[in-house]
């Protein structure tokens, strides 16, 4: 892998190991490429759904800090807000 690769996407091991793989040209396509882009696509649709609402009261100073933390991650707050829930009910973040 590049130096300028691995600066730009800052990969942890697993993706450095499979954007080596797909460097050394390991993959293949598939035959029907195309309708199994259209089911993820569907099925990521339906999964990201946003379809509930919260209503939660935090501190002024706590939302002041999402706020910068979403500014300089480039994302309005509401949605790293539910970034950071989303990671926290699925396992991917723990406290």
């Amino acid at each position: 892998m590049t130096k300028r690769k691995k600066d730009i996407f800052h990969l942890d091991d697993v993706e450095k190991e499979l954007s080596d793989s797909f460097d050394r040209g390991e993959w293949e396509s598939i035959e029907n490429l195309e309708e199994e882009i259209q089911k993820t696509r569907q099925a990521a649709s339906q999964y990201f759904r946003k379809n509930a609402r919260i209503n939660v009261r935090i501190s002024s100073s706590d939302l002041e800090r999402l706020k910068q933390m979403a500014a300089y991650e480039g994302l309005p707050y509401q949605t790293l807000i539910a970034s950071i829930l989303h990671k926290y009910s699925a396992g991917h973040l723990n406290l």
